[in-house]
C-alpha cells in the first residue's frame, strides 16, 4: 500500500453537528411528550398537605394516583377533557376545588347523583339508610348536623374521614363531574413532617425534608410504602 492509500484510508469526514443536534433534540422530544402523556392521562404523583383524610391518609404521604379513564388533561395547562369513568360511592377521588385559586383537593365520595343525603348527630344517611363509615377517624360527632339535600345529576358531594378536620362539601357544596382528576392507587413514601412543608410553594424545606432522610431515616413511616388503595 502506497503513502497515498493510506492517507485516504485513515481521513474520516467530519460529522455533521447540525444532524448530531437535530437528532438528539429529537429524542429529548420524545421523552418530554412521553412524560406529558403518562402525567396526563395516566398516572401522577401527589401529597398529601393536611390531616382531613386520617386516618386513611397521613400529612406527607406521597401517592401515586390513577387518572386513567377519568380525565385527560395537558399538563400546566388549564385544557382537560372529560372521559368514559365515573367514581363509586365511599371512592377515595382526587378533585379539582370548586373554589377559585386553591389547590386541588383530596377527599371521599359519599353521595353520589340523585342521592338523599343527610346528616344527623355525625351520621350519614344516603336514601334513608345509615352508611357504614369503618374509615373515620373518630366516632360521629353529636353536633355534625347537614341537610337533607337531593345531589343534583351530575355532581357528587365529598367529605373527609377525619371528619372534625376536614372541608368540604358541607361547607363548599358539591363537585361537578367535570372537576374530579382520578383516585390514588398506593403510598410510595410517607414522610413524618410538618403540614407546611407539603403546602405549595414550600420547596425548600421539602428539598431540606428530603434530604434529612439520610441523617434521620426515622422521619419515613416505613411501614406504609406500598400501601394500596
Amino acid at each position: 500500500m502506497n503513502a497515498e492509500e493510506t492517507l485516504a484510508v485513515e481521513i474520516k469526514p467530519k460529522p455533521d453537528v447540525r444532524k448530531l443536534i437535530a437528532r438528539e433534540a429529537l429524542s429529548w422530544l420524545w421523552v418530554i411528550l412521553a412524560f406529558l402523556f403518562i402525567t396526563g392521562t395516566i398516572v401522577q404523583a401527589r401529597v398529601i398537605p393536611s390531616g382531613s383524610m386520617e386516618k386513611t391518609l397521613l400529612v406527607g404521604d406521597h401517592l401515586l394516583m390513577s387518572r386513567l379513564g377519568y380525565e385527560a388533561e395537558l399538563p400546566m395547562t388549564p385544557l382537560h377533557v372529560r372521559l368514559w369513568r365515573n367514581p363509586r360511592r365511599q371512592q377515595i377521588i382526587v378533585f379539582r376545588a370548586p373554589l377559585p385559586g386553591t389547590p386541588d383537593y383530596i377527599k371521599r365520595l359519599i353521595g353520589l347523583p340523585g342521592d338523599e343525603l343527610e346528616i344527623r348527630e355525625g351520621v350519614v344517611s344516603i336514601n334513608g339508610k345509615p352508611l357504614k363509615e369503618p374509615y373515620r377517624a373518630d366516632p360521629p360527632n353529636p353536633t355534625d348536623n347537614y341537610g337533607p339535600v337531593t345531589v343534583p345529576a351530575g355532581e357528587y358531594f365529598m367529605m373527609g374521614d377525619n371528619r372534625d378536620d376536614s372541608y368540604d362539601s358541607r361547607y363548599w357544596g358539591f363537585v361537578p363531574r367535570d372537576n374530579i382528576i382520578g383516585t390514588p392507587i398506593m403510598v410510595y413514601m410517607s414522610i413524618d413532617a410538618p403540614e407546611e412543608t407539603w403546602n405549595p410553594g414550600h420547596i425548600r424545606d421539602r428539598m431540606t425534608t428530603y434530604a434529612s432522610i439520610l441523617l434521620h431515616p426515622g422521619i419515613v413511616r416505613w411501614r406504609r410504602i406500598f400501601k394500596l388503595f
